[in-house]
């Protein structure tokens, strides 16, 4: 999947959600993102594998107050999927480790961190890994400033481009791609406590889901601190990954995102295509 086709994905599904009252045909859609309407429709299935409109009811707000109301713990969730309890569940998919007080407090001084940029089905990452695990991925448009963002997180740390076996399965998930239960991916994060204990119960929100920011506080004991775990999803380091793009506010609306609502939106229904069997 090229960078561009992604753009024109996420250009439609954004002006279809922004005019879906004038209820815009094929036609219409496909000419906003410059392509023939057999192009577009087939570019878009072979991508999400359906069609433009069923795509967008899964990225509606009234589908999401289903996901909302059908889910009303994340407790319920690892218990339907055959888990002892919620920190099991991301047990399956990833695993994270907070980085020392030394690496965290000495801007990385004893690290060395490989990075590279690669496509995904979501567009262009940079990627980044620490022996121990991912330390970095974000979305990007300018390869230039999302590096310089990455050396400022650990200004002390060598860092050297070039291909990673923390990378190399990490891209192959961006891609469609399952991981293994016995080959989970490994993150090796920089965070304070109350950052990583957010960054953990997002782990713990299924593909295909989504949760409200008040049930994600109360999932960690800190009911009144939704502010507070919106500041600390947007300061998430590794996209997609650790998923803030499954929390939306409680009206089903979907919120900020750090790396841009269309995005967001093309997540969601990508995932819900997923969930659902692409029916």
């Amino acid at each position: 999947m090229k960078q561009h086709d992604f753009d024109r994905i996420a250009a439609a599904i954004s002006y279809i959600r922004e005019h879906f009252r004038e209820q815009p045909d094929l036609d219409e859609v496909a000419a906003h993102v410059n392509l023939s309407p057999f192009h577009f429709q087939r570019l878009f299935s072979n991508w999400a594998g359906v069609s433009p409109k069923k795509f967008l009811q899964y990225t509606s707000v009234e589908y999401a107050k289903q996901l909302l109301s059908e889910r009303a713990t994340l407790l319920d969730a690892a218990w339907e999927t055959g888990l002892s309890g919620t920190g099991r569940l991301h047990d399956l998919f990833v695993n994270l480790e907070g980085m020392t007080p030394g690496e965290y407090k000495n801007g990385g001084e004893l690290l060395n961190i490989t990075y590279q940029f690669a496509d995904t089905l979501f567009g262009t990452i940079l990627i980044a890994a620490t022996q121990k695990g991912l330390c970095h991925l974000t979305f990007i448009t300018n390869e230039h400033s999302a590096l310089t963002e990455l050396k400022s997180r650990f200004p002390k740390a060598q860092f050297s481009e070039g291909s990673h076996l923390f990378h190399e399965q990490t891209i192959q998930f961006l891609n469609g791609l399952e991981i293994k239960p016995d080959s989970p991916i490994r993150l090796h994060l920089k965070g304070t406590d109350f950052q990583l204990k957010v960054w953990q119960a997002l782990l713990q929100i299924p593909s295909g889901e989504v949760t409200s920011y008040g049930k994600l506080a109360a999932s960690i004991d800190q009911p009144n601190a939704s502010r507070a775990v919106g500041t600390a999803i947007g300061d998430n380091p590794v996209a997609y990954l650790i998923p803030c793009h499954r929390v939306l506010q409680t009206s089903g609306k979907l919120g900020g995102y750090r790396w841009g609502p269309s995005r967001k939106a093309v997540m969601i229904g990508w995932e819900a295509v997923k969930r659902n069997g692409g029916g």
